[in-house]
């Protein structure tokens, strides 16, 4: 059995654009189906930084710290909502293949630099990942105007109040992890992508239009061990 985990989660970006659920739907497994809203799909785009990441229980302040960047999706299982991840970029080998074997989550190594400077955060990761689809983003966000928490039935919260994410094992069976934090504080993000391949990489076209963007300072989180569905 794997431990739980507990972590902060900081400087996040929210970068969202819709597309067909049909375009979501044919890359999903078995037994996931897509969450929409309005009738749309969403594929977000997500960088940020993990801190203080250590076994739940274990006092903070000993932990490490994992730039992670990744592309995911909105899903229901038997009607349960959740993320599901197409990719997660991450600097650290022993942390990418630790969540590949014990939370069957679909990492890859990469070089990810992430720096602040005068409120605004700047992000450059390139995949590095053995035998992997070549992945780069390179971008600037930074928050605009006030802060807010969102509202129940709002996009803002459907693309970001997720407390469970889903993934496959290696029998095709669906797995899941319950994630426990705050509920996010928002504020919208002025975004400058200069590169962003993930969708390629992942077997989608390249996004169109302009994505929807939210920014987080961060949430605090525990995560549940990995668990077969029943």
């Amino acid at each position: 059995m794997v431990l739980p985990i507990a972590m902060g989660w900081r400087h996040l970006l929210f970068a969202n654009w819709p597309v067909e659920p049909d375009v979501v739907a044919t890359r999903l497994p078995d037994g996931l189906s897509v969450d929409t809203y309005d009738g749309q799909a969403w594929l977000s785009v997500v960088p940020y930084l993990n801190v203080d990441v250590r076994p739940r229980g274990v006092p903070g302040g000993v932990g490490f710290e994992l730039p992670e960047l990744n592309l995911r999706t909105y899903v229901t299982c038997d009607g349960e909502p959740g993320i599901y991840f197409f990719s997660l970029d991450a600097e650290g080998v022993l942390g990418v293949v630790g969540a590949r074997l014990f939370h069957h989550l679909p990492y890859y190594a990469a070089d990810i630099d992430l720096t602040t400077a005068d409120g605004a955060i700047a992000f450059e990761s390139e995949r590095r990942h053995p035998g992997a689809f070549p992945a780069t983003f390179s971008g600037m966000y930074e928050p605009v105007g006030e802060p807010f928490v969102p509202e129940p039935d709002s996009l803002a919260a459907f693309l970001t109040e997720r407390y469970r994410y889903y993934t496959t094992g290696r029998d095709g069976s669906i797995r899941y992890a319950n994630i426990d934090h705050e509920p996010w504080t928002l504020r919208k993000a002025s975004v400058e992508i200069e590169a962003n391949t993930l969708f390629e990489a992942n077997g989608f076209e390249p996004p169109t239009g302009s994505p929807i963007c939210y920014y987080s300072r961060g949430v605090d989180i525990t995560s549940s061990r990995n668990r077969r569905w029943r």
